[in-house]
């Protein structure tokens, strides 16, 4: 029943259901065009998401890391880094509900800085999971809907994230630096044999995304994991988040038969820029998923929705599932006013966004001048 409640209470599924519902008025889905090969590649993102989550590796990494911390901007600098790095492999939603509880524990308990540390861990998981394929769910479709190669994908993403390590190192010196005491270690345990296997599902997930063996099938192996490991770990996968791709596929399968709206949305692609723009334009009212699937069916541009996408989760709160995380998981957490937490994560967001859409505009016009 708790996986039911938690399904039906997903807004972005609401939202989903609804204007699919709608949409199946006026046409009725083609079977092709539901992408079998993302639904199958996200299931095996999720499940080996919460065995990771299952078996805290993230949480003993934070406390190994933290204890070493002498003063509020290097842990501060800690916490950023470790969000990139483990978006680059838990995506950034599992990522920020982890640390950012995680952080304001420890800021609670010794009187540290709240809003910017935290602005900058969203930040960090935001970079991160743009690295990867599975970092961000829409850069699996990406890689599947224009058979990405591995060396392509992460042509795009190496430049990007270089250029968003800088912009968060530079934000990380705006951090007032007091010494703060150790952070005492928690004793949490982690199960190596578990963990051992996790890593090489997880390897095997990669060959699924690229192609290089079917996508169900690293689905089945990592279900049948979590189901030996504990079959608890199988209640808390995100299944409103696959329901709404499904519901995308419906629904953008419908709208592709509906002549006037196909005119419409072809008449805002005509170059990799005017992608690359709408896509972070409608991220910023939509989230950068939905703006991706929507866009994908329209355009051939597959590095400009890539950049566009995101560097479309920067921006506004609803730029990112994650953005909205993190605002969530301050207000639970945090002891300061949460209405300068919003202004102040606006800004640092906004900025990103502006930094990095200039870079991705250069970005594609130096890819146009090599073809």
């Amino acid at each position: 029943m708790t996986v039911i409640k938690n399904i039906a209470k997903d807004r972005i599924l609401q939202i989903t259901v609804v204007i699919t519902i709608i949409s199946l008025f006026f046409t009725r889905p083609r079977i092709e065009d539901i992408n079998f090969h993302t639904l199958y590649s996200i299931l095996a993102m999720l499940t080996i998401i919460q065995i990771f989550s299952y078996l805290h590796v993230l949480d003993v990494l934070a406390y190994k890391l933290t204890a070493s911390a002498r003063s509020t901007r290097r842990l501060t600098a800690i916490f950023t880094i470790l969000s990139i790095i483990s978006a680059m492999f838990l995506t950034n939603d599992i990522t920020v509900l982890t640390l950012i509880p995680l952080y304001l524990t420890i800021a609670r308990r010794h009187h540290l800085p709240e809003i910017l540390p935290v602005t900058l861990i969203g930040m960090g998981a935001n970079i991160g999971a743009a690295f990867t394929p599975w970092g961000n769910p829409h850069n699996i479709f990406v890689v599947n809907r224009y058979n990405v190669s591995p060396i392509k994908f992460f042509s795009w993403s190496i430049p990007l994230l270089l250029v968003s390590l800088i912009i968060v190192l530079v934000f990380i010196f705006f951090v007032k630096d007091k010494p703060i005491p150790t952070v005492p270690l928690e004793d949490i345990r982690i199960s190596i044999r578990p963990m051992l296997l996790t890593i090489a599902v997880s390897i095997f997930f990669f060959f699924g995304v690229f192609n290089i063996v079917p996508a169900y099938v690293p689905a089945i192996v990592a279900v049948i994991l979590a189901l030996i490991i504990n079959p608890s770990i199988m209640l808390h996968v995100d299944y409103a988040l696959l329901l709404t791709f499904t519901c995308f596929f419906i629904f953008i399968s419908d709208i592709q038969q509906i002549p006037f709206i196909v005119t419409l949305i072809s008449k805002t692609m005509f170059s990799e820029h005017s992608v690359f723009l709408t896509s972070i334009i409608s991220s910023q009212f939509i989230s950068n998923v939905p703006s991706t699937i929507l866009i994908g069916k329209f355009t051939n541009f597959a590095e400009a929705l890539f950049l566009g996408s995101n560097i479309g989760g920067f921006g506004s709160i609803v730029g990112s599932m994650a953005n909205m995380l993190v605002f969530k998981s301050f207000v639970e957490n945090g002891t300061v006013s949460k209405r300068k937490f919003f202004w102040v994560f606006s800004v640092l967001e906004f900025a990103g966004l502006i930094i990095l859409t200039i870079l991705g505009w250069i970005v594609l016009d130096l890819s146009l001048i090599h073809i």
